[in-house]
């Protein structure tokens, strides 16, 4: 399994609620997760095979920006 982190602009639980059916339809996504305490909203995904393309990709079609850490 590898892991991701990616800065992004998801800071609050409705944006996390609106992010989260464009990263749980994603196969090889393990488990994901938004730390919005953090002040750069750090986003970490875990999974098989992933590519930062891929997710940063997907937050975008969410209306959110990713940039990997």
């Amino acid at each position: 399994m590898e892991t991701l982190q990616f800065k992004t602009n998801i800071n609050c639980g409705s944006c996390v609620a609106k992010v989260t059916p464009f990263l749980n339809q994603l196969e090889n996504v393990d488990t994901w997760k938004v730390d919005t305490n953090n002040p750069e909203k750090i986003l970490t995904v875990s999974g098989e095979d992933l590519t930062s393309e891929l997710i940063e990709t997907t937050v975008q079609k969410a209306g959110f920006e990713a940039a990997e850490v």
